[in-house]
């Protein structure tokens, strides 16, 4: 084996004693080392310096070289797009040569044939470009599912007004995945690697031995790849079992096949090894999801994992393949996009923070597993080049104001426009994907008490009558019985607040009711169904409609404004530990939901969200739990849960 090019220059520099010193694993080491500086040199000159990438003879190769991929995962949905360069350094600096990212399918189509790829964190060409120009390989998973706690598992909710069975080879749903593809693949086919990019592999479908084993729909998806020019090696990722490998993967096809576990790799390599072994592949082991932390739902404990045994762990991974750190850096989930957990007729939606307990913390920053596995690398592979972390400063602010608030009724036709129809309608049947939805409709007490019921909804309610509040269920409670005092033959006023918190990203339960939010059947006065109704959704996509002149009632939900100045933006959080339950906005970017349950109590507020100068926080409070202060702190806040650590 011989050395060329920067490789040639980098071994000739070597003293002959130093050569023959070398043994057969660190050859290859150096070698591996070469080739990644090689890559590093060539992207950051000339993105458009061709290499090519294969699977051979149980080795990944690059430019023909044994390369061992040392990835980390990173989803640009979840980083403001000013952060995405800094995260890329903090990979380059622990000697990482790749970053794998999710293509989120609801994130760009944001209504049926309404694509955004430019605006906010959406420019995904940028993205992979920033990558190359910092040396770093891309491994891109473009679902059309993808999991990753993200609402629906990044497919549309849209889908569920159609007649098709998703992740399916329904013909209806391989014409959408279709579409979808028509607008991504041709903004990733000119980086793949072999094109000049940086582009190595992608991803077919995902963890589908999970969910189903319907070959001919993951056949089809990888056709719907190939004839729009990917040419890129392709892949799957599975449990490591025997069942999820023999259900989800085309290893008859020969397309490659990766594992997904967060421990006990040697256990779970030789399962992956056996099942090679059985369809006669030699192919590189690798850990497509090796999980360094865990998400959280809310009213469960923080779930957190000691740095010196992951370090222990990726290391037992790096002994025998590849790897890909799910999650090197994990963010935030803006807006409504966190996901939804299944237990039985339970969905557990997922909290804001996408923290992960991973390497980089919310903000960025380098955490206590950053340092560990960094070590670890730089004692095992100090072949790896490595540097020095960089760290972000965080503000404090105490005491900002409440400067102007607002009742939801009193400024709702300010914020949408009503749909009329005679029974309640699904959330979906107005399309609307998140968020809000006010159901308003008038009856006349018939009785001094009367009793109503909302029959089939999800997922949570708040019944208001003439403005004030009666009751909340929440899920499994919508349904039962809310016995209402009232003034008989009076004409009243009811009000009800749906709350969609999340549809399910993972498990079986994507085309059960309970992913179609709202009111699905109707509301019951008495022993009938009350008609004609009013619906307003309430996507709150633009803060500016919200009409602070108008009055304000005290436990109606509500708007609440604060005003502040601030000379050097940095990065901040949120404090929402005396607000109930609701959303907030950061001079029109929408934060995300907080809740008092916990664990959760603040929300991340990125400095590119703040301005030198004049901002505003508001924040959309459902509970009639408001203060007349809040305060910016510079770590997150926490609400001790007790409970096992999961």
């Amino acid at each position: 084996m011989t050395f060329d090019g920067p490789c040639a220059v980098w071994y000739g520099r070597m003293s002959n004693l130093t050569k023959n010193k070398i043994n057969k694993m660190n050859y290859l080491k150096l070698l591996l080392v070469a080739t990644l500086l090689s890559f590093t040199s060539a992207h950051a000159k000339d993105v458009k310096v061709k290499h090519t990438f294969a699977i051979e003879n149980g080795n990944f190769l690059y430019d023909g070289k044994a390369i061992q991929l040392h990835s980390g995962e990173m989803h640009y949905a979840r980083v403001p797009a000013p952060y995405w360069r800094h995260r890329f350094k903090m990979m380059k600096a622990m000697g990482l040569n790749a970053v794998a990212t999710y293509v989120f399918w609801n994130y760009h189509e944001v209504a049926p044939g309404v694509w955004d790829w430019k605006t906010g964190n959406k420019n995904l060409r940028a993205f992979i470009q920033q990558a190359a120009e910092e040396g770093l390989l891309v491994i891109l998973r473009p679902g059309p599912y993808c999991c990753a706690e993200w609402e629906f598992g990044g497919l549309p909710a849209w889908l569920l007004t159609k007649e098709m069975r998703i992740r399916s080879s329904d013909p209806a749903y391989l014409e959408m995945v279709g579409r979808y593809y028509d607008h991504l693949l041709p903004r990733l086919v000119p980086r793949l690697l072999e094109n000049g990019g940086n582009i190595l592999m992608m991803q077919v479908e995902n963890e589908y031995g999970s969910y189903g084993e319907d070959k001919t729909y993951l056949r089809e998806i990888r056709r719907l790849m190939e004839e729009r020019a990917v040419s890129c090696p392709l892949f799957t990722s599975d449990g490591p079992w025997r069942a999820t490998l023999k259900a989800g993967t085309l290893i008859e096809d020969d397309l490659l096949v990766t594992g997904n576990f967060g421990s006990k790799a040697d256990f779970n390599f030789s399962q992956m090894q056996e099942f090679f072994d059985e369809h006669g592949k030699k192919w590189p082991l690798m850990c497509m999801e090796f999980w360094d932390g865990w998400f959280n739902r809310w009213k469960e404990p923080i779930i957190k994992r000691d740095a010196e045994e992951l370090a222990e762990a990726v290391h037992e991974v790096l002994e025998q393949g590849s790897i890909n750190l799910y999650m090197f850096h994990g963010g935030t989930n803006f807006g409504f996009m966190n996901g939804c957990s299944a237990r039985g007729t339970l969905d557990l939606p997922q909290v804001t923070s996408y923290d992960y307990d991973a390497l980089l913390d919310e903000a960025g920053n380098p955490t206590a597993k950053y340092h560990a596995v960094k070590k670890m690398m730089a004692t095992y592979y100090p072949e790896y080049p490595q540097l020095e972390p960089l760290y972000k400063e965080s503000m404090e602010m105490k005491s900002i104001p409440l400067v102007e608030k607002v009742s939801l009724f009193a400024t709702l036709d300010s914020l949408a426009s009503p749909t009329e129809s005679l029974y309640p309608k699904k959330m979906e049947e107005l399309g609307q994907s998140y968020g809000y939805l006010l159901y308003r409709t008038e009856a006349s007490w018939d009785a001094e008490e009367e009793r109503l019921r909302i029959i089939d909804g999800r997922d949570r309610a708040q019944l208001f009558i003439d403005g004030k509040w009666i009751a909340t269920q929440y899920q499994t409670e919508i349904g039962e019985d809310i016995f209402c005092q009232g003034e008989k033959k009076k004409l009243s006023q009811i009000d009800i607040l749906i709350e969609n918190m999340g549809r399910v990203n993972y498990g079986h339960k994507f085309l059960a009711d309970t992913q179609r939010k709202g009111i699905r059947t109707g509301v019951c006065k008495d022993l009938h169904f009350l008609l004609n109704w009013k619906h307003y959704p309430l996507l709150l996509d633009n803060p500016e409609k919200i009409d602070f002149s108008k009055g304000w009632i005290e436990g109606q939900p509500a708007f609440y404004a604060f005003d502040f100045e601030v000379e050097t933006p940095k990065d901040t959080y949120l404090d929402c530990s005396e607000f109930g339950k609701g959303i907030a906005f950061v001079n029109g970017h929408h934060l995300g939901r907080f809740w008092n349950v916990g664990p959760t109590l603040s929300l991340y507020i990125p400095h590119s969200y703040l301005k030198e100068g004049a901002n505003r926080i508001i924040i959309f409070e459902t509970e009639g739990e408001y203060k007349e202060y809040i305060h910016l702190t510079s770590k997150p806040t926490f609400k001790h849960i007790k409970g096992e650590n999961l």
